[in-house]
């Protein structure tokens, strides 16, 4: 890991983590029950296997 030979001043740290950004979550469209359900990626097999509520999901967006 690095590590800074001096002390970084608190402006260039705040500027530096002003940079920082992130990307929405890609939704995919898939079929619950007849309807079409756009879900996250990483929660498609839980919504299959009825672990996780699309309904609940669609809430949150």
């Amino acid at each position: 890991m690095a590590v800074p030979k001096r002390k970084m001043s608190r402006s260039s740290t705040r500027s530096r983590r002003s940079q920082w950004k992130t990307t929405p979550v890609a939704l995919v469209p898939i079929q619950v029950d007849g309807r079409t359900v756009e879900v996250p990626r990483v929660l498609v097999k839980a919504v299959h296997r009825g672990l996780v509520d699309p309904e609940t999901l669609s809430r949150l967006r």
